[in-house]
């Protein structure tokens, strides 16, 4: 059907494929929807007693939605009367809108057979185009409800986060690549991106600052397990008080859930020092629990150590930091300075300190974006500030690899430069010079005399005595082998002249006739190196 008019088949499948991308963004914002729909709708037919009807249920399914996405909402149904604002993200709501615009825009660029894939730039602005159609219409109906969506916080994060999604998608689908700087770039930018260990040099700050953030998050997640089985009666009061259906604990459990990496978040600020604000009066730190916290009724807030001063296991906190400065250190070792690598391959002073402070530069970075996601208003007045202070965390964070990762990662590599660890190339190196040792403080051997001939010389591959087995030095010993520039070793015959090791058979034999027939033996005595005129 499609042989008859190819011009017009491929047009058509490229808007067949463009419409399709675009709708792959509208199915990515309508699955993270329905799935969430459907888990409040759930939790409210199994209320004994709802408050709202149905109608609620769906606004705050939408309400939900866009909070996932960090836009901040406003209750209008408070106990005063005032709006108050609700800026809390629970992070493991977000990561189902951003894993399925990642997707959405990954797929789009798989290359069907038969079918045209639509470029970078048409999939990232159809795809993003798509699901914030989705967004500005679900923001819409939410305005109806009991939680409305304060309008600026739709452009940032929302849409700045799902553009950011789909870019990672994109940049997935096309191999991850580098590309060149743009033309107005520096030329030294330029020269860095065209050499060859650019993108591994790249590829070990990212990694170190990856795993950092992940070794910082990790043992913030760790601090809050300690704490929540520390007070494991406080937390189990909270919990009884907030409910008393199974309906309603169910519902508990599943917000606790979702705000456990927020918890975690709110650890590796308190290890790292800077801690978190429970409200606007008050502040947790390893050092002290200061203020009068507005703190309300929650499981995961049981965790928080009591008020006062800090005492030894809060100072313990401080081995979370310190680990993941050990991290970005390894982390950077592992490429800058093998266990086992040449001294060759090893990077220079400079360039392993500077990988390293990229590294955790890109930790600090990383844990203050998790920390200004992290927190929010619940409120207003008292309950206006809740969580880490973004820019104290990520600075602290910096402070902590940087201090800890840069010179531990330049120790490792004096210690493996000074013979810590000896790998094949240096054990290579090691024997030949052993090798050439022995051979120049052993003494000269005599020649056999009835053997004529030049003393052979021992050459680079002689030395490598390790490559050869024990059949093929034998071999060796037995037939003589001649090197190129090098002339065959004659043998004496009884009553002629010198003929070669063939039997003077062939067009060796001629080339000795110049040789004189007297005693020959006298001549080709060795000796002393000081006697020896040149070879």
């Amino acid at each position: 059907m499609t042989e008859g008019s190819p011009s017009l088949s491929a047009e058509q499948g490229r808007s067949a494929v463009l419409a399709f991308t675009f709708l792959r963004g509208v199915l990515a914002a309508g699955l993270g929807l329905g799935a969430l729909t459907v888990l409040v709708m759930v939790l409210w037919i199994s209320s004994p007693a709802p408050d709202d009807g149905p109608g609620g249920a769906l606004h705050a399914a939408a309400g939900l939605w866009l909070l996932a996405h960090g836009a901040e909402l406003i209750r209008t149904g408070t106990l005063g009367g005032a709006p108050a604002p609700v800026g809390l993200v629970p992070l493991l709501l977000t990561v189902a809108p951003v894993w399925l615009v990642h997707r959405a825009a990954r797929d789009a660029l798989e290359q069907d057979e038969g079918r045209p894939a639509p470029s970078a730039a048409a999939t990232f602005a159809l795809v993003v185009g798509g699901y914030l159609l989705v967004g500005a219409a679900v923001a819409l109906y939410a305005r109806g409800g009991s939680l409305t969506v304060h309008a600026p916080s739709l452009f940032f994060p929302a849409a700045i986060l799902v553009a950011g999604a789909a870019a990672a998608g994109v940049w997935t689908a096309s191999g991850r690549p580098i590309g060149p700087p743009p033309s107005w770039a520096p030329v030294r930018l330029h020269e860095e991106l065209a050499r060859s260990g650019f993108r591994k040099r790249a590829d070990t700050v990212c990694r170190s600052a990856v795993a950092g953030v992940a070794v910082l998050v990790g043992g913030g997640a760790l601090l809050v397990a300690v704490g929540l089985v520390w007070h494991a009666p406080a937390a189990q009061q909270s919990f009884v008080q907030l409910s008393g259906d199974w309906a309603g604990r169910v519902s508990v459990v599943l917000l606790a859930l979702v705000l456990v990496p927020n918890a975690a978040v709110w650890g590796a600020a308190f290890g790292l020092g800077p801690g978190f604000a429970l409200g606007t009066a008050s502040t947790v730190t390893p050092l002290a629990f200061s203020g009068r916290p507005a703190l309300p009724v929650f499981p995961l807030l049981a965790a928080v150590p009591g008020q006062g001063p800090g005492t030894a296991p809060n100072w313990a906190a401080a081995a979370v930091p310190v680990a993941a400065g050990v991290t970005v250190a390894w982390f950077t070792m592992r490429r800058a300075a093998p266990a086992h690598a040449g001294r060759d391959e090893v990077w220079s002073l400079r360039e392993t300190a500077l990988t390293a402070g990229l590294g955790a530069l890109g930790c600090g970075v990383g844990t203050a974006v998790l920390a200004a996601a992290a927190g929010g208003p619940l409120g207003t007045r008292s309950l206006a500030e809740f969580g880490p202070v973004w820019w104290l965390t990520g600075a602290a964070a910096l402070a902590w690899t940087a201090l800890l990762g840069v010179p531990g990662a330049l120790l490792v590599r004096a210690w493996r430069l000074r013979g810590g660890e000896r790998g094949p190339a240096q054990e290579a190196t090691a024997a030949e010079g052993a090798a050439e040792g022995a051979a120049e403080g052993a003494p000269v051997a005599q020649a056999p005399a009835e053997v004529p001939g030049p003393v052979p010389q021992r050459t680079a591959d002689d030395r490598r005595w390790w490559t050869r087995s024990g059949r093929r030095e034998a071999d060796e010993k037995a037939e003589p082998v001649s090197t190129p520039g090098t002339l065959p070793t004659p043998v004496c015959t009884p009553g002629g002249p010198p003929a070669t090791a063939n039997g003077g058979k062939g067009e060796d034999s001629e080339s000795y006739d110049f040789l004189p027939t007297g005693p020959w033996h006298e001549r080709t005595t060795v000796r002393p190196p000081e006697e020896a005129g040149p070879s």
